[in-house]
């Protein structure tokens, strides 16, 4: 079963529009919530004026902080550990001085949204405006300050260092390249944008709440936390979700703010945010600024690489050093650097805070990376598959360990893996050579065609935990139930597919419950690429101990020993002789009054276990593409592009090509059209999706992937991450694709979107 293809679960009920979503609850006298929010980067808040607000007809409540003791509860604080020279306090709603645009200052709660959008364009705030804060080298050098009592804007620091980065550069005969990139500030835009509805049960205590969100547990002791209830009352409930890709996963005011009503009215209150508000107001990612420097020997082996970075994290470093650290510690790559140092400060603006978005920190350093060996390989006249071959870590060398702690506080070990013969096997897929001629046969003409090609090593499946309970009932059917939850991720096959194969049941007869804080007492949340490294070993661990105890029960009915029970399509029978079976479901009867299992202290079928990994797992993967630049209109089209990644042991391989190709057309979007924009008064400029581009159906090549599967050594699965990797190289191999086709004409990538303006100026037509 671990291997196959079957459908995803999910698909048919999906396909025919029987998803059921945020804004598909209903409850009787749901009320409908909207929030107050900044219309400055930067002020103090003199005074908000609801008066006109709350004489209208159907309002129920305007709050502001001064209204809502619960309200001036920090939604985070930090002042310990990377924080403990720059404490800082997110509030949930702002009692003195806003910080960006979109955050939240009070809330209207109405009858009907109709009535709602009255009130909310009612409310007037009165504002002393202040600097504005905008980009990574105007905070570090402004006078002004995000956060009055910091020294400067720099938040957060984190270095990375190994061997000896001077020594390397002055080595005789090195060839340095010293360049400056810019990768763009994204935001995630999921189909669908965040929602929340909220119930307050008054006879049983329970709130609950419904969302659209990506980490539950985090939710419920966010909620609790602010509303001083026992995390046992709150229940939060993940129904089907449009789209996450990592913003999800972090707490938002808005959603506390929906609990609070529906706790204070005593009545249902449901918010669900627009466009607009989604721009604004959820977590931005990837902006950053380095200036990096590679030194090359004369055989084009890498001397020594170092980077210097600005990550501006908006107004509040709500991430951590994670995101920061995770560049620094990807910057490498599959790539053997014997000397190597980075230094990145995280720095605060007066702009949305930012969040981990699909492959957080990753794509970042690979851009910077991959364009550096591109560099490199024309400054030395090699190709740049050449300077590729001479630097990848050989099979000889796993577990080949750079010299770097990773962010979880443990050496860094890569996973067995071939790079070169990955490498390799991604060339030939793509057609190296032949495009490679195909391009002699365009040089010099208004539309040339260019190759590129990218590569990383990536640290997937983060800690410290998951685990799983799996229960056969008294009819034979399966159930797993897991502290996790999906947003498009097929976990309903694929953990199901883990419990049939492990316990010996048929498929179909399996289903996994998750996205509900009732069903496991713990939950780490869906990100970083950790679900099927976490949850799936503590599924196969679960479903493990289901069977032996299944065994046991029918070996007292078989009267043999347990070792001699098969099971295989959910039917039991002693091995040689599968023509006398029971089925599970009437083992699942016999084991809630056998004896046999005093043993084990639980009665029946059912079994809950965990799984700490012992560090993160390393997959190697790249992207190849060809591109057309028309050098008239300046319009980049995509030709062929390729993916290929190690997924460690692929558990659905349809599933785990679908999540790369969906990661490869994110990369895309960001190598050629997406940016999130602020002007300089900090002022959303990019607020719509007519002003924020997405890649469409038209300006994508079918994305060819190739599976190249060395199992890890890290789980009993073998298995490495998956969901965030197509997001990694896919933007640095179109980069490198566009600088290829115009290098004659002395065209160098920097910067990320490549779109028809910037190639229009790089081509000198300013």
């Amino acid at each position: 079963m671990i291997g196959a293809s079957p459908k995803n679960k999910d698909a048919r009920r999906l396909l025919a529009g029987a998803g059921r979503y945020v804004d598909d609850l209903t409850r009787p006298r749901c009320a409908y919530l909207g929030v107050v929010r900044s219309q400055h980067a930067h002020a103090n808040i003199v005074r908000v004026n609801d008066t006109a607000a709350r004489a209208l007809p159907g309002v129920l409540a305007v709050w502001t902080a001064a209204d809502l003791p619960e309200a001036r509860r920090p939604l985070t604080s930090a002042s310990t550990g990377a924080h403990a020279e720059r404490p800082f306090v997110a509030p949930i709603l702002v009692t003195d001085r806003a910080r960006y645009v979109g955050e939240p200052l009070g809330v209207v709660v109405a009858e009907t949204p109709y009535v709602l959008a009255d009130a909310l364009a009612a409310v007037s705030v009165e504002y002393e405006p202040l600097p504005a804060i905008v980009g990574d080298e105007v905070a570090r050098t402004a006078s002004a300050r995000v956060h009055g009592t910091w020294p400067d804007n720099v938040g957060v620091q984190v270095r990375g260092t190994v061997g000896d980065v001077e020594r390397a550069f002055a080595q005789p005969g090195v060839t340095l390249v010293r360049e400056r990139f810019r990768h763009q500030r994204l935001a995630a835009v999921p189909i669908e944008t965040r929602g929340v509805m909220a119930e307050h049960d008054p006879e049983s205590g329970v709130l609950t709440v419904w969302g659209s969100i990506q980490s539950p547990y985090s939710q419920r002791d966010v909620i609790a936390r602010v509303l001083d209830l026992p995390v046992e009352q709150v229940r939060v409930v993940v129904p089907d979700v449009g789209g996450a890709f990592g913003p999800k996963g972090q707490v938002y005011a808005d959603e506390v703010l929906v609990a609070l009503a529906a706790l204070r009215l005593g009545r249902p209150v449901k918010w669900v945010e627009g466009r607009r508000e989604d721009f604004e107001s959820v977590g931005h990612d990837r902006a950053q600024s380095h200036q990096a420097t590679i030194a090359f020997g004369a055989d084009g082996t890498i001397a020594g690489l170092e980077s210097a970075f600005l990550a501006d994290v908006g107004a509040y470093p709500m991430a951590g050093n994670g995101l920061t650290a995770n560049t620094v510690n990807h910057m490498p790559g599959p790539y053997r650097v014997p000397h190597y140092r980075s230094h990145g400060e995280s720095v605060v603006t007066t702009t949305m805070w930012n969040a981990a978005y699909r492959a957080a920190g990753r794509p970042e350093a690979n851009f910077v990376m991959e364009r550096l060996m591109d560099l490199g390989a024309r400054r030395l006249g090699l190709d740049p598959a050449d300077i590729r071959r001479r630097n990848l870590i050989r099979a000889a060398e796993m577990p080949y360990r750079p010299g770097l702690t990773y962010k979880d506080g443990v050496s860094v070990s890569y996973d067995p893996g071939d790079f070169v013969g990955a490498f390799e096997r991604l060339l030939e897929l793509f057609g190296y050579a032949g495009w490679r001629k195909r391009q002699q046969g365009t040089a010099g003409s208004p539309r040339p065609i260019g190759v590129g090609i990218a590569c990383y090593a990536q640290g997937t499946g983060l800690g410290p935990f998951e685990g799983a309970t799996v229960r056969v009932d008294p009819r034979g059917k399966v159930f797993v139930l897991v502290g996790v939850a999906a947003q498009g991720q097929a976990h309903s096959t694929t953990l199901a597919q883990i419990a049939a194969d492990r316990l010996g049941a048929d498929l179909d007869d399996v289903t996994v419950l998750a996205g509900d804080t009732t069903l496991m007492p713990y939950g780490m949340g869906t990100g970083g690429s950790r679900v099927i490294v976490n949850t799936g070993p503590a599924v196969a661990r679960a479903a493990d101990e289901v069977r032996q105890r299944a065994a046991v029960v029918a070996a007292e009915i078989f009267e043999c020993a347990p070792h001699d029970v098969r099971i295989e399509g959910s039917r039991a029978f002693v091995a040689g002789v599968p023509g006398r079976a029971l089925p599970l479901g009437q083992l699942a009867q016999a084991a809630i009054r056998s004896k046999t299992l005093k043993p084990t202290g639980e009665p029946g079928l059912n079994a809950c276990t965990w799984f700490y990994p012992d560090t993160v797992t390393w997959a190697f993967g790249g992207q190849a593409c060809a591109v057309e630049v028309d050098v008239e209109t300046c319009h980049v089209r995509l030709l062929r592009h390729v993916v290929l990644h190690d997924p460690g042991r692929a558990i659905n391989p349809a599933i785990v090509e679908g999540q790369l190709q969906g990661g490869a057309a994110q990369a895309i979007g960001t190598a050629l059209m997406e940016e999130v924009v602020y002007d300089a008064q900090g002022q959303l400029l990019t607020g719509s999706l007519m002003d924020y581009a997405l890649p469409k159906a038209a300006d994508l090549p079918w994305l060819d992937v190739a599976l190249d599967e060395h199992p890890s050594a890290i789980n009993p699965l073998g298995a490495k991450g998956v969901g965030e990797s197509g997001c990694i190289a896919g933007a640095s191999a179109v980069a490198n694709a566009v600088e290829d086709a115009l290098a004659d004409r002395g065209v160098i990538v920097r910067e990320l979107p490549i779109t028809p303006a910037r190639l229009f100026a790089l081509l000198g037509r300013r």
